[in-house]
C-alpha cells in the first residue's frame, strides 16, 4: 500500500505513518496511491480522482470537505474522512485574535509606528469587547471554542444554527435576521453549501447593526465580496477581519483587498504547530481503524 501526503502536515507524520505502508510526498505517484492525505491546497476534483485509479481513502486534514468531490469519490467507492476535532482551538484562537485586533486598533497602531514613525497615542480611539454582543453563525466545535473565549471577555453570545437545538455556550436565536439585528460582532462558522454560499450579501448586511464587525474563519465564498466592499466603504460595516478567501491566494482583483478597514490573514487558521500535531494524531487513528 502507498500513502501519498499531498499537502503540508507536521514533519513527523511520514515517520508515524510508516507502520501502515510506504509513504511518499511525490505527487507524481498519485496513480499508485491507495490513501491520499490532503488539506486545503489540493482540490480533489473528479479529474484528480480519475487520475488515482487505486485510491481507496482520502483523508482531509481539517474540518470542511468542500475541496473533495464527494460524488465522484462515492461513485468510485472511495471513502472520504476528515479530522474535525483537531482544528477547533487553533481556528478559534485566530478568530478571537482577529476580533480583538479591530477595537484595539492593533494593525493601525503597529503600522503607524513601524512604517510611518508615528506615535498615535491621542489619535487612535479604542473600544472594548466587554458587554458587546457576539453573533455566531453556526455553533459547531470551532464556534463553541470562540463562545467560551467571548464569555471570558464578558461578551453576550448569541448563535444561529438550524441544525442545533441546544447550546451550553450560547443563546440560540431562531433566525439569522434576529442574530444580525442584535450582534455588534458577527463570526462565521459554517461550511460552504448551497445555503451558505453568498449568505453575507447586500440584503443580509442591511439587516445588521450600523458599524457591525464581521469576522470570517469559515469559508470565503460565504461572502459576496462586492456587497461587503461597498458596505465597508459606506461605514455600514465597520470592519471585516478574514482568514479565508474565494481562492488561495485571493485574486488580485478582489474588491476586499482594496476596501477600507479589512484585516486579512493568508488562511492560517488551522496552521498552528500544536494543531498540525493533533491533525497527525487523528490521521493515525483513522488509519488504525480503517485497516481493521
Amino acid at each position: 500500500m502507498l500513502i501519498l501526503i499531498c499537502d503540508a502536515f507536521d514533519k513527523s507524520l511520514p515517520e508515524r505513518l510508516k507502520k501502515f505502508a510506504e509513504v511518499t510526498e511525490d505527487i507524481a505517484r498519485l496513480p499508485e496511491a491507495e490513501v491520499a492525505l490532503v488539506r486545503s491546497k489540493t482540490k480533489c476534483t473528479a479529474e484528480w480522482i480519475a487520475g488515482a485509479p487505486r485510491l481507496k481513502l482520502i483523508i482531509r486534514g481539517g474540518v470542511g470537505l468542500d475541496n473533495v468531490d464527494a460524488k465522484a469519490a462515492k461513485e468510485r467507492g472511495i471513502e472520504v474522512r476528515n479530522t474535525p476535532a483537531a482544528s477547533s482551538v487553533a481556528v478559534a484562537e485566530l478568530a478571537f485574535g482577529l476580533m480583538l485586533a479591530v477595537p484595539n486598533k492593533l494593525i493601525e497602531a503597529h503600522n503607524a509606528m513601524k512604517l510611518d514613525g508615528k506615535f498615535l497615542k491621542k489619535e487612535l480611539k479604542r473600544t472594548e469587547l466587554f458587554q458587546k454582543t457576539l453573533g455566531l453563525v453556526g455553533i459547531g466545535r470551532i464556534a463553541g471554542e470562540v463562545a467560551k473565549r467571548a464569555a471570558a471577555f464578558g461578551m453576550r453570545v448569541l448563535a444561529y444554527d438550524p441544525y442545533v437545538k441546544h447550546s451550553d455556550v450560547a443563546i440560540l436565536v431562531p433566525t439569522l435576521k434576529e442574530l444580525f439585528s442584535k450582534a455588534d460582532y458577527i463570526s462565521l462558522h459554517v461550511p460552504l453549501s448551497e445555503d451558505t454560499k453568498g449568505m453575507i450579501n447586500k440584503a443580509a448586511i442591511a439587516e445588521m447593526k450600523d458599524g457591525v464587525v464581521i469576522v470570517n474563519t469559515g469559508r470565503g465564498k460565504c461572502i459576496v465580496e462586492e456587497d461587503l466592499a461597498e458596505a465597508l466603504k459606506s461605514g455600514k460595516v465597520a470592519a471585516y477581519a478574514t482568514d479565508v478567501w474565494f481562492s488561495d491566494p485571493p485574486d488580485p482583483s478582489s474588491p476586499l483587498l482594496a476596501a477600507p478597514n479589512v484585516i486579512m490573514t493568508p488562511h492560517i487558521g488551522a496552521s498552528s504547530k500544536e494543531n498540525l500535531l493533533r491533525i497527525g494524531s487523528e490521521v493515525v487513528e483513522l488509519l488504525e481503524k480503517w485497516g481493521k
